[in-house]
């Protein structure tokens, strides 16, 4: 997708003001771009749209928003995925490069009266009616806050919260983008008086003991290939439902930042961890570091992402996962044709 053009914009602010009602989604097992976009622009809506109805959900059964995430403002407008309207009026849609990102909401997003898909991902496929999609954006809060502005709505704390987290999670607190533009919209942001450092604590630096529990098993099972990926080398573990019981139950999306270890292997271009959900699919992370487009991977895997981060799931089988072994081979066949 290339840059947004005036027109996309203009289209996208003449239907939300022209809406009764708006619901907003984005992708299942939200993450801090995802579900800090959303919920930045649904906050922006109450305070500046006071006569229209703002309702966000995202389609995950069972519904349960992360408690990672728990210090995000506006988590008073998210309702379960069966209470979003069979045909939205107005649907806002954040980080999703597809229909099927989106679960149990895919239906109501495809029926929606106009469909607004706010996203920056290369593989996006252009699934809205209005595409205010951007490759180039390294994150998709950079393109909230642009719709946010363009409605004429004032930054606030709790607005800029949101967008902030999902900036800073997708630039890796800005160790991927440090550009000019990135870190005039950080300033801004932190401008209207939050706090960047306890924002930077939640994301990076709290975990429940069980994570370190987790992190412990799979480091300790880590495999390291370095003839794969044409001799850059690929790291790879797992993260298995086993493991999440034994540390009293520590939810999958706890374990996210298990791929943020991995991917510090000097011996390996390409990091991946495949995590076992509750129901056995596996939901596999895949991270580079200059030289792999990881997104082409994926998306030959049935997922997709960015150059340097992006995953995949492979359904189980009877409720069981698959061998991990499969999975990896899969990969690594992928990579030697990269």
């Amino acid at each position: 997708m290339t840059a947004i053009g005036a027109s996309e914009w203009a289209l996208a602010v003449k239907a939300i003001d022209g809406a009764q009602q708006v619901c907003l989604t984005c992708h299942v097992r939200p993450d801090a771009d995802a579900l800090g976009s959303m919920l930045a622009v649904g906050t922006a809506l109450v305070a500046g749209r006071p006569g229209t109805e703002v309702i966000a959900s995202f389609g995950d059964e069972p519904f349960e928003p992360p408690a990672s995430l728990a210090f995000v403002p506006g988590q008073q407008l998210l309702v379960r995925p069966d209470l979003v309207p069979a045909q939205p009026e107005v649907m806002v849609c954040f980080d999703a490069s597809a229909l099927n990102r989106l679960g149990l909401l895919a239906g109501p997003a495809a029926a929606a009266g106009e469909l607004i898909v706010v996203d920056h991902h290369a593989s996006n496929t252009g699934f809205g009616s209005v595409n205010l999609v951007d490759a180039a954006a390294p994150a998709s809060a950079v393109l909230a806050a642009e719709l946010v502005s363009r409605l004429g709505i004032d930054l606030t704390a709790d607005i800029a919260l949101g967008l902030y987290a999902g900036l800073s999670a997708d630039t890796g607190s800005f160790k991927f983008s440090a550009t000019p533009q990135v870190l005039e919209l950080a300033a801004r942001l932190v401008a209207t008086g939050i706090d960047a450092s306890a924002i930077a604590r939640e994301l990076y630096d709290s975990a429940p003991f069980g994570y370190l529990q987790v992190l412990s098993v799979a480091l300790g099972r880590a495999a390291l290939e370095p003839q794969a990926a044409n001799g850059l080398g690929l790291v790879w573990t797992t993260v298995t439902r086993s493991d999440r019981a034994v540390a009293g139950g520590l939810p999958l999306e706890a374990a996210e930042n298990v791929i943020d270890e991995v991917r510090r292997t000097a011996e390996a271009e390409v990091a991946l961890v495949l995590k076992e959900d509750d129901h056995g699919d596996w939901q596999v992370s895949a991270r580079s570091k200059t030289q792999v487009d990881v997104s082409v991977v994926c998306a030959a895997l049935g997922g997709g992402g960015h150059t340097r981060a992006a995953g995949f799931s492979v359904p189980g089988r009877a409720g069981m996962a698959v061998p991990a072994d499969e999975v990896v081979a899969a990969v690594r066949a992928q990579l030697d044709r990269t």
